[in-house]
């Protein structure tokens, strides 16, 4: 039986140094940022492909790459009886492409021979630092029976957000005639549209009238060819898009569930302490379409004495007599007695440490990977393999939006510890 979807070709755009996530991108690239306590941000888009029966994938990458092509070739093995397979393409210097990626459009020029090779008729193209959940399926059959060129998928926002993403117009039969890049003032509200065009209803259509770009693009191979043509073309959204919308046929798609672009710190952050709670807007435990990642046969979590609430703690953790609120606890994760967390994202470890280890921990002084005893953590990101000591506290209390230390960072208000990083008994931050 032939499946619709066996001439599609995703191709994930891993984006650039992601220095708005960093210093979580200080040593992974931006797919490889942890998420949720278990998964990582390529987990997304690669699943919603899976879900969507579209199993032929190429991520593009060319920053710290080395984290993003161990999970993928550890977490998704296609049977070799299959046509399956989810390829890293790290940047490389060839004589007709000597220069990194100089943006989007050019990341996939750059690699367009593989994608050419795959004989896809059809291209979809992701990025991967987006949270939702989306049946491509329905996306790409609506791009084949408009017989559009480009569809662009669109999410209907609300006035006060319009200004932070790029902005598409359309005319009643739901094709695009206006692309602008975060219009301000005047200009954006000349790019109102009616929204019910495209399927919202009375009250929502009057509260969302602006249609953002969701940096999702469908393109039938040969238009794509075209396009990337023109070498000073670097970018979907800035140029590639609005040039095509004169000589193509451009479609808009409206997709009307959770989407949240994750790529700054405040709103990563905000997107993981939303999961905590009762009903959260994106739901990892929804089994018709789960999000897949690296199997990795952990112990259950062990909890001693402690008190947990609205909460999401993952795999292999030892929690000992602490107060968890409102948090996420990453896997392999180890916290002491008479801890405190609130709105804390604690991103676990990648490895037990040996009795032997813990030995010389007590030996030389350093803390165990962990949280030790009487900490008070709030509003925090706790990254990877972090050593924190006893009585620390990190609570910014003077609501410092934005610095630098030893071994933290403060970015949007929100303390953060980088990967491996050594907090000593009794800090204040």
């Amino acid at each position: 039986m032939i499946n619709e979807m066996d001439n599609v070709l995703a191709v994930i755009l891993g984006g650039g140094k992601g220095t708005r996530l960093f210093p979580l991108t200080k040593e992974r690239s931006k797919p490889a940022v942890p998420l949720g306590g278990k998964y990582r941000l390529i987990d997304i888009p690669v699943s919603n492909c899976i879900n969507s029966g579209i199993v032929r994938i190429h991520v593009l990458t060319q920053f710290n790459s080395a984290s993003l092509n161990r999970h993928i070739s550890r977490t998704y093995r296609f049977s070799q009886f299959a046509n399956g397979f989810v390829e890293i393409l790290a940047a490389e210097q060839t004589p007709d492409s000597p220069d990194w990626f100089q943006g989007t459009a050019d990341a996939v020029r750059q690699n367009f021979r593989h994608i050419k090779s795959t004989h896809a008729s059809t291209i979809l193209i992701l990025s991967g630092d987006h949270l939702y959940r989306m049946d491509y399926q329905k996306f790409i059959r609506r791009h084949r029976e408009s017989g559009a060129d480009i569809t662009v998928a669109v999410t209907a926002i609300p006035p006060d957000e319009a200004s932070e993403f790029g902005l598409l117009k359309v005319d009643d039969e739901g094709r695009v005639v206006e692309f602008r890049e975060k219009p301000k003032g005047e200009v954006l509200e000349t790019m109102r549209v009616d929204t019910s065009v495209l399927g919202l209803e009375g009250e929502e259509a009057m509260r969302r009238p602006f249609l953002a770009s969701m940096g999702i693009y469908v393109f039938s191979l040969d238009v794509l060819e075209k396009l990337l043509e023109t070498p000073s073309w670097v970018d979907f959204g800035k140029e590639v898009i609005p040039s095509a919308i004169n000589d193509h046929k451009v479609n808009a798609y409206l997709y009307n569930g959770y989407w949240e672009d994750i790529g700054t710190i405040s709103a990563f952050f905000r997107a993981n302490m939303e999961l905590t709670d009762v009903l959260p807007r994106f739901n990892f435990f929804d089994m018709e379409s789960p999000i897949y990642t690296r199997p990795r046969f952990l112990p259950g979590t062990k909890v001693r004495n402690a008190q947990i609430i609205n909460s999401i703690v993952s795999e292999g953790c030892i929690i000992n007599e602490s107060t968890i609120r409102r948090s996420i606890i990453g896997i392999r994760s180890r916290i002491e007695s008479g801890t405190n967390f609130d709105h804390v994202l604690m991103m676990g470890a990648d490895e037990y440490e040996s009795l032997d280890e813990l030995r010389q921990n007590r030996e030389i002084g350093r803390p165990d990977i962990g949280v030790g005893k009487f900490c008070t953590i709030r509003n925090a990101i706790i990254d990877k393999g972090v050593r924190i000591g006893n009585n620390v506290r990190l609570l910014n209390e003077n609501g410092i939006q934005e610095a630098d230390g030893d071994f933290f960072c403060i970015r949007d208000g929100i303390i953060i510890i980088p990967k491996d990083a050594v907090v000593p008994d009794n800090t204040a931050v």
